[in-house]
């Protein structure tokens, strides 16, 4: 099973950057590089998308379609919340 990870950022908000270095190399330690599909989400462009999830702030994390930190999390938190996924 592949684990469909979003973040929603806006172009040049260093805080997002910063976060999402941070949170891909947990993703891929946790999961495996092979289970996970990566998407950055640039919130100017996709704003539709980003409101129907329910995105508020920035950066903000989607986890197989799903909005699960409205803001940017802590890495312990987001590291729990992969390691209750089901991965092979």
């Amino acid at each position: 099973m592949t684990v469909r990870i979003e973040v929603f950022a806006a172009p040049g908000c260093g805080k997002c950057a910063a976060a999402r270095d941070e949170l891909r190399a947990i993703a891929f330690a946790v999961l495996g590089e092979a289970n996970v599909a990566w998407r950055e989400v640039d919130v100017f462009e996709e704003i539709e998308y980003a409101v129907s999830l329910g995105v508020l702030g920035m950066p903000a994390i989607a986890v197989n379609g799903e909005l699960k930190f409205p803001s940017l999390p802590a890495a312990g938190a987001f590291r729990r919340l992969l390691a209750a996924l089901e991965v092979p």
